[in-house]
């Protein structure tokens, strides 16, 4: 038979006080509330004696606070996101807060979920990477005032804080470096995606072709795209129909890898018959 759990009534009936003063003393409230020292030492050395542990959940439905921060983004395991959660971790743990990580898999629905789910657990705050249409979801917790930042993309149209590279600025930079280093055919290798980031990427390399008046192409890949491979081929394609391509330019890391892979297959070297640059920095590069 399971043993039954300690309850703080079960801790005031054996020592023949109230639950409320049992409560206040768990709480860290007892000088706050004149609670005598003697009574505190009391409750502090049988809690010890009984090994009671108090229900996290219950304490924050109680104080209205957790020292919880959900980290939701679209894969925790990439490599981008892991070393930033790592720096938001030891940040969060040096002021008394823990991070709980998940990852959406860039789903709405499945960020609906955890986001309702975390909610009822009575988080004190979400950084969240959001997926597409997930405008009103985001709207609802800024309506219930739950602290909030939003992090690697933003929502233009929402008065909130958001953390984001500066993707326009930093891709029309990466495209005149490599305009500069003398390419004059330059590819640019994007995902098929109305997510703020990839349109401001694509926008800034667009306006670096348009400035310096260079050649450019420019290859949308789907997101939907499972197997790598597939990306590969595709990139591999496009490289057979522009043999002039003299540079490419690839939106995000990943697209980079099977890049590499395609000029690989095709015998292409790198920078002799095609210079490449990518967005994002990755410890394989």
């Amino acid at each position: 038979m399971a043993k039954k759990k300690t309850s703080i009534k079960d801790i005031a009936e054996a020592l023949g006080i109230s639950i409320t003063t049992v409560s206040f003393i768990i709480n860290g409230k007892a000088r706050e509330k004149r609670i005598s020292e003697e009574m505190t030492q009391k409750v502090t050395d049988y809690i010890k004696k009984i090994g009671y542990k108090p229900s996290h959940l219950a304490q924050s439905l109680r104080l209205g606070k957790s020292r919880v921060i959900v980290f939701m983004v679209e894969d925790i395991s990439n490599q981008f996101f892991a070393s930033i959660a790592r720096l938001i971790e030891e940040k969060a743990y040096k002021n008394g807060y823990k991070i709980i990580y998940c990852s959406t898999d860039n789903d709405v629905n499945k960020a609906k979920e955890l986001i309702s789910t975390f909610k009822m657990r009575n988080v004190d705050g979400f950084i969240i990477t959001p997926t597409p249409d997930l405008e009103t979801t985001i709207i609802s917790l800024m309506e219930e005032e739950q602290a909030l930042v939003l992090f690697d993309r933003w929502i233009p149209e929402l008065d909130t804080s958001y953390v984001v590279v500066e993707n326009q600025k930093s891709a029309k930079e990466a495209t005149l470096h490599l305009i500069d280093q003398g390419s004059k055919n330059i590819g640019f290798v994007t995902v098929d995606s109305n997510q703020t980031q990839m349109l401001d990427r694509l926008a800034g390399f667009q306006e670096a072709i348009t400035e310096k008046g260079s050649n450019q192409e420019t290859l949308k890949i789907s997101p939907f795209i499972i197997e790598k491979k597939q990306i590969s081929l595709h990139i591999q394609d496009f490289l057979t129909m522009h043999p002039s391509l003299d540079a490419l330019f690839f939106s995000t890391n990943y697209l980079a890898f099977e890049g590499l892979l395609a000029l690989a297959a095709l015998g292409k070297k790198i920078p002799e018959d095609i210079k490449i640059l990518s967005f994002d920095d990755h410890y394989l590069f």
